[in-house]
């Protein structure tokens, strides 16, 4: 691989990034195609999973596909589906060289769009910035080989880990700059999801805003009873956004259905909803990435359960006490070889907060 092929590879993920939270069920790939050091055609799987990448890329590209090297972020399907396979729609073009970052693990795929495109005379190569294409497609990835979505668990606090005061006073804790750092992380992801303490003492939107253009995520809580208001913004604008919850098998979900929520019914654990189960159902509708904004005890959950893929945490300049209340419900920890760890993977000053991105140990 030469330093041109890394930096093409490098502009087809940055295309692909622009469709995080836009195109579930779908992955969101770039694709760039270049004859010899021109190119002539770059695309992104577009809002709704379609069209794909490679389709965008060769129709802006034309004629001049033929003979080109292509770069993409993974590998093309081989499956006809609501359009026909990406695989195909290379060979006709005519292209020369296909490079892919990693592979496609679809069993719809897993393989065969690459083996079709070799069977076709044409060069593939796979592995170039394999890591960087795998961190990107994190959310599809885990969806098709664990049955459940990324999940970034987002904590807001004080520098001493409080959420709100004593007497429950929580707007506004982070700053505005911060605030549109928080839509920013909704707009990359298909979800958004809270617990049912969360829903009832904030009654959020859990929307985008002030963002342009953007397909919203949709809102979910996790609910055992669905002991929720009704007359709550979730489910007086459900209509005009989706808005799922998770609930426990006893629960009755018809006064919801008919306010047009979605209701999915959990398996229980601890005799609340059990977060992986929430989390396959979520998976089994094309969610595949979700961002967790609380509370304290679903937050714990995750973390208990081992299934925070990224952690961010935003620290703002005040310290509430010891009375105010925690990010975090107890984790049951009796040592410190039980705790979860992570490592620091960035950070950055937002205003006058700042931000940390974490990943697990």
């Amino acid at each position: 691989m030469t330093a041109a092929d890394t930096r093409f590879m490098t502009l087809a993920l940055a295309l692909g990034r622009r469709g995080m939270g836009q195109v579930w069920p779908n992955p969101a790939v770039g694709c760039v195609i270049v004859q010899g050091d021109v190119i002539v055609g770059r695309g992104t799987t577009q809002r709704g999973g379609r069209p794909h990448a490679e389709r965008v890329a060769l129709d802006q590209a034309g004629d001049a596909a033929r003979g080109a090297t292509v770069y993409v972020t993974l590998e093309p399907c081989a499956h006809t589906g609501k359009t026909p396979p990406c695989a195909d729609a290379l060979i006709d073009a005519g292209v020369a060289r296909v490079i892919v970052a990693t592979g496609d693990p679809d069993p719809r795929t897993a393989g065969q769009g690459i083996a079709r495109l070799q069977a076709a005379g044409i060069a593939v190569d796979l592995g170039l910035m394999r890591r960087e294409a795998e961190r990107d497609h994190a959310g599809f990835l885990k969806r098709v080989t664990a049955g459940r979505p990324v999940v970034t668990l987002k904590l807001a606090s004080s520098l001493d880990g409080r959420i709100a005061t004593a007497s429950g006073e929580s707007r506004w804790i982070t700053g505005t700059q911060a605030r549109r750092a928080v839509h920013a992380l909704r707009a990359r992801h298909d979800a958004v999801m809270v617990g049912a303490g969360t829903a009832r003492a904030d009654d959020p939107m859990l929307d985008v805003r002030d963002l342009g253009d953007v397909r919203q995520p949709v809102r979910v809580v996790l609910s055992r009873d669905l002991n929720l208001p009704i007359n709550g913004r979730l489910a007086q604008t459900a209509r005009q956004q989706p808005v799922w919850l998770c609930h426990g098998p006893d629960a009755n979900p018809r006064d919801w259905q008919q306010a047009g929520v979605e209701t999915l019914a959990c398996d229980l654990s601890h005799n609340q909803i059990d977060p992986l189960s929430a989390l396959r159902a979520l998976a089994a509708r094309g969610i595949t990435r979700v961002l967790c904004e609380g509370g304290g005890h679903l937050a714990a959950s995750l973390l208990q359960a081992k299934l925070v893929d990224e952690l961010v945490v935003i620290h703002a300049g005040v310290a509430l006490g010891a009375d105010g209340l925690p990010s975090l419900a107890g984790l049951g920890v009796r040592d410190l070889a039980q705790a979860p760890r992570f490592r620091l993977d960035r950070l950055s000053q937002i205003g006058g907060d700042v931000m940390q991105h974490w990943h697990p140990v």
